[in-house]
């Protein structure tokens, strides 16, 4: 066998069958008052995960599923694991996508999903199947209720050769319901991927690599639950609802489960520091915690500095940070620092950074710090100008340009899509690149800083200004203050919109006028932008991506379609000015 298939038959061979793989942590255990998690009543030897995956792989090979598309809809415990391995067994290419059981906030997701990678097969629990059932009624696709099913026999699996460009799964992208895309990961992308985290990361079988993040999400699928297998570690995974519910119920399962590897995006570690409270705190020991991962969106200063000073009673060590940078085209990890390095910060000009460069500030110019998320791990990195497709030297802003094992092979049925992002040659005519659609900048040394999105400029008044400039400036105004996001109306009428999470608790309806014209005097004084449009809204209604990128497009269209309720001012008047660009 080759490619990812094979490194893990032969790591699960090895393996001591006894040895625990995976504990799981329920959201009872992991939520309870104050109290760390106790023992897991539910854990995964090596020896039932590979049982168990054969009896997957069988069902799917005798329902014609060898080389189709199989559903991997997300549920908690041991099925997760052992039905995207089923997949690999069986030589089916796995689609992990959303749950069913959320309330139906995934329900049009998970359906485009399903329709647009055209599968027959459903691996799931009783409660996940049953709801599967009714959202596709009248279709085709036959869901196993893996949980209660009689499953065949381990020995009716017939082991299959997977080649290095064999497809593994589809892992679709977070955006649009109508506009989903599933990226192309092969055998010899999962491989090169696992290798690069391994050799970034420092781990081995002696690693304990915990998360909540779904498998779904990139982070979740290829960094917390592939690779404790892929290096012969211990996993120890808990459902993202028991985090988004009560945040430290995370600190709590890494001190719990002695962690040593463990991550998120950025707003979760601001999450944890917003939600902790002094007693929480002491009772904490987070000294176990050696990699702490923070990416899949910008990563901020502010939010670390915070966080290690939170948490330094528990024993959160600063150095522990370990800032990444990646994307599921690239089977996630693109760059990284070392473990136990010190994060790299540096304070950039924002004027110079409108205008493509990173530069120190003068004179008390408006800056912006910028943290280094490291240098390229088993991949090719360029920084290019997008318009003239010219290399750009180190401190010049422009798209970041990868290539390499890991990076996927296209889009799955989207020809167009696959040409315009995997297939970029550079003016040197050097190709093929995946454009990333990120903007970032390296230094002298190679080391990468991530500034913004490509297509997600604000243009007020015909100066360039960063979106996150503006939001991390004005989310630091007031501690009731929750996720911003800032865009702009269209290209035709280009008035600033703020929209403005804010925690309701302890905040009276009359003071939400003075919060408005408070951001608005902010935004005049900082960023010379004396008319903009602010709305506050209730905390949720910003829209993110599954990695926690803001999804300012998004945003844009639940305004122009009035999808937008806020709580101040109710009636906003600028609809008809949005523009879908």
């Amino acid at each position: 066998m080759g490619g990812f298939l094979g490194a893990l038959r032969r790591r699960l061979e090895a393996a001591d069958p006894s040895r625990e793989a995976f504990s799981f942590v329920g959201a009872e255990s992991a939520t309870r008052g104050d109290e760390s998690p106790g023992p897991s009543a539910r854990s995964l030897t090596y020896g039932e995960l590979d049982r168990q995956a054969r009896q997957l792989a069988a069902w799917v090979q005798s329902r014609g599923g060898a080389g189709q598309r199989v559903l991997l809809p997300s549920c908690e415990g041991p099925l997760q694991i052992a039905a995207l391995l089923g997949c690999l067994y069986a030589g089916a290419t796995a689609v992990p996508c959303p749950s069913p059981l959320d309330g139906g906030r995934n329900a049009r997701r998970l359906t485009a999903v399903a329709k647009d990678a055209d599968v027959a097969l459903a691996l799931a629990d009783s409660a996940v199947a049953a709801e599967l059932s009714r959202l596709f009624a009248g279709s085709d696709l036959v869901c196993l209720a893996a949980d209660r099913a009689a499953l065949p026999d381990p020995e009716d699996w017939r082991p299959t050769v997977a080649a290095d460009d064999d497809l593994a799964l589809i892992q679709y992208t977070s955006g649009s319901v109508t506009q989903v895309k599933g990226v192309l990961i092969s055998q010899r992308n999962l491989l090169a991927g696992q290798e690069a985290i391994a050799r970034a990361l420092g781990s081995d079988e002696h690693a304990v690599i915990g998360g909540w993040l779904p498998a779904y999400h990139d982070m979740g699928l290829v960094g917390q639950l592939l690779h404790p297998l892929h290096v012969g570690a211990r996993g120890v995974l808990m459902p993202a609802a028991t985090f988004a519910a009560r945040p430290l119920s995370w600190l709590r399962m890494i001190e719990a489960y002695g962690v040593t590897l463990s991550g998120g995006p950025d707003y979760a570690y601001d999450m944890c520091v917003r939600a902790a409270t002094d007693d929480e705190v002491d009772r904490l020991d987070l000294t176990s915690w050696r990699v702490a991962v923070n990416g899949a969106e910008p990563v901020r200063e502010a939010t670390m500095t915070a966080f290690a000073k939170r948490f330094a009673p528990a024993g959160f060590r600063p150095e522990a940070f370990y800032p990444a940078y990646g994307l599921a085209e690239a089977t996630l990890l693109v760059t990284g620092g070392s473990p136990e390095r010190a994060p790299v910060e540096r304070e950039a000009d924002c004027a110079a950074l409108a205008a493509g460069r990173m530069t120190e500030p003068t004179g008390g110019a408006l800056s912006r710090t910028l943290v280094g998320v490291g240098r390229p791990h088993g991949v090719e990195l360029r920084i290019v100008d997008p318009e003239t497709r010219q290399v750009l030297e180190p401190g010049r802003v422009g798209e970041i340009w990868i290539r390499g094992e890991s990076v996927a092979t296209g889009y799955w049925r989207r020809r167009t899509e696959t040409e315009e992002s995997f297939g970029a040659v550079t003016s040197a005519h050097d190709g093929s690149f995946l454009r990333s659609g990120d903007l970032g900048a390296v230094d002298e040394h190679g080391e990468l800083f991530v500034i913004g999105r490509l297509k997600e400029g604000v243009v007020v008044n015909g100066v360039d200004v960063a979106p996150e400039d503006i939001e991390t400036s004005v989310q630091g105004l007031n501690p009731t203050f929750g996720v911003t996001a800032a865009i702009t109306t269209g290209p035709e009428r280009d008035r600033l919109i703020v929209i403005q999470e804010v925690r309701e608790n302890g905040l009276l309806d009359g003071e939400l006028p003075s919060l408005v014209e408070a951001v608005r005097t902010h935004l005049d004084g900082e960023f010379g932008i004396p008319d903009a449009e602010i709305l506050l809204v209730r905390q949720g209604v910003v829209r993110r991506t599954t990695s926690g990128k803001l999804q300012r497009s998004a945003m844009r269209g639940l305004l122009r379609s009035g999808g937008i309720r806020p709580l101040f001012p109710q009636v906003p008047a600028f609809q008809a000015d949005l523009s879908p660009h």
